[in-house]
């Protein structure tokens, strides 16, 4: 496996023998579970999908209730597909920690914390206007966006106001510190995209 589904925890730190102080973001890996397995002679391709956070049955839909009695698990809030490499795998396989180890390199995806619709200043760092000559209400204010008549519009790509946030965004290139098996935790070096308690995928760089 290649890959595991978790939740963001939060930050902390810890010392490693000669007394380096190192940021960390703990995770909470799994356990997750096979629940379908893609072959080239039935998808075209060759994948396994992991579940992630067992649901109760009265809340599933009739897919994840299939998918949960296929592999003889519980229905899962979470289902993500990753590279099936050479690993022999069956339905209902746990998934767990111990496939990361200290040192090991990783991708990790999440959603960015939602801003909603925000300002120049914001959104994109600049720095405002003047505070003086009589600018009591621009301080905040993008200032011009467009040319003169030509080209007589405002070019695509234009830094402006809007939606800042809840995005797709991807983490490279963060270190492994130290796993937990026991307690299914993964700490890596850096920052995690989204809030505590969000979801993130974690893939190890091939």
């Amino acid at each position: 496996m290649n890959g595991l589904i978790g939740k963001k925890v939060g930050m902390t730190r810890v010392f490693t023998d000669v007394g380096e102080d190192i940021p960390v973001t703990v995770i909470e890996a799994g356990p997750c579970y096979v629940t379908q397995i893609k072959t080239e002679e039935t998808d075209g391709y060759t994948a396994v999908q992991l579940g992630y956070n067992p649901k109760k049955e009265k809340r599933a839909n009739n897919s994840e209730k299939g998918l949960g009695a296929k592999a003889n698990t519980d229905p899962m809030s979470i289902l993500r597909e990753f590279d099936l490499n050479d690993d022999e795998v069956s339905l209902g396989d746990e998934i767990n920690v111990s496939i990361f180890e200290s040192g090991q390199i990783v991708d990790v995806t999440g959603t960015s914390k939602g801003r909603g619709f925000s300002g120049v200043v914001r959104r994109h760092g600049f720095k405002g206007g003047p505070k003086t000559r009589g600018q009591s209400d621009r301080w905040r204010a993008p200032g011009s966006i467009g040319a003169s008549a030509d080209p007589s519009r405002v070019f695509p790509g234009m830094r402006m106001p809007g939606q800042y946030g809840n995005k797709k965004v991807t983490q490279k290139g963060l270190i492994v510190v130290a796993t937990d098996p026991e307690k299914n935790l993964l700490l890596v070096k850096g920052a995690v995209p989204g809030p505590k308690s969000g979801y993130v995928i974690i893939r190890k760089v091939q």
